[in-house]
């Protein structure tokens, strides 16, 4: 079936209204970008938004729902991804804002297909067995994203160095958000806990949110919290190798989803009785705190990345 092509405009108003509705936090940390990069940031986070709902059987990353058909869903995903990069219009504005995005910047499909892979492991009801079993998955829903968003920005594709960062950003956000939807994952039927690590600490398989277990899961989540910072530290010096505006978005991004991995930290047996959010105040100070660091950031050493990280596939 042939689709007529919607006008950028109409697929770019369509992409900031998904953002609006799928992420407060990303959505306030866009508005720092220049208008061009701030498009384009819209248009690369309507795809993202419009693959997990898909999947998931969400609404703008709302109401998550066992689904009957996710291996065949993943598969129309990834037909209409290749569609997309290949120009050819999709009929589906989330896809099209992806065709348009990737045409513009120049974003290797390999990025795209990782993310998609990623949706394959929770179609499959994979679960990570290892800590390096959870970061791989954390890469293929997040740090694979983080690569993306770098080259929207400007980043050269071959610069394996900063991509390396802007994957390590992608990976604290998705471990802070594992941190904080436990609870919600679990109702869901899924774990992204690692099985050595609850091995480790003596909770049976699926018992995790019982109350038996609740100081013991503290535990774990902390060492996902921890793990969080490690990589929020090593991206913000990443933002080296951005523009002004660009490392301000970022490092406000990377300082609410910080604060969210914080927070849960923070409220150890409670972090789950009711869902972390960041307010208002605390998203404009992050975004203040943001802007000096910024400000700073060519004036900052440049530390190597840590060798204890683990890194992305190249």
């Amino acid at each position: 079936m042939t689709h007529s092509a919607p006008t950028r405009d109409a697929i770019v108003a369509t992409a900031r209204e998904s953002i609006a509705r799928g992420s407060k936090s990303f959505a306030a940390a866009s508005r720092l970008f220049d208008p061009q990069t701030r498009e384009r940031a819209w248009l690369l986070y309507a795809w993202c938004r419009r693959c997990d709902d898909i999947a998931d059987g969400q609404d703008h990353g709302h109401a998550m729902s066992v689904v009957a058909d996710a291996p065949q869903r993943i598969d129309e995903m990834a037909a209409m991804t290749d569609a997309a990069l290949r120009g050819e219009v999709v009929g589906d504005a989330a896809f099209d804002a992806l065709g348009i995005v990737a045409a513009e910047t120049r974003i290797p499909p390999r990025f795209a297909h990782d993310v998609i892979d990623g949706f394959r492991l929770d179609a499959d009801d994979w679960r990570p067995r290892s800590e390096a079993d959870l970061y791989r998955y954390c890469y293929h829903v997040a740090g694979a994203v983080g690569c993306m968003m770098a080259i929207v920005m400007g980043v050269d594709p071959a610069d394996d160095a900063t991509l390396d960062r802007a994957c390590d950003l992608g990976l604290a956000f998705q471990l802070a958000n594992i941190a904080r939807d436990i609870e919600e994952d679990d109702r869901a039927g899924r774990c992204y806990l690692p099985v050595e690590w609850l091995v480790e600490m003596d909770i049976p398989p699926g018992q995790h949110m019982k109350p038996p277990f609740r100081a013991q899961l503290t535990l774990i989540v902390r060492r996902l919290t921890d793990a969080a910072e490690r990589y929020e530290a090593s991206a913000r010096i990443g933002a080296r190798a951005l523009s002004f505006r660009s490392a301000w978005a970022v490092l406000s991004a990377a300082s609410i989803y910080g604060d969210i991995g914080r927070a849960v930290a923070a409220r150890g047996d409670h972090a789950w009785d009711h869902r972390v959010k960041t307010s208002r105040l605390q998203k404009l100070r992050s975004m203040t705190g943001a802007w000096l660091d910024a400000g700073r950031r060519a004036s900052q050493p440049v530390l190597p990345r840590d060798t204890q990280l683990w890194t992305r596939p190249r």
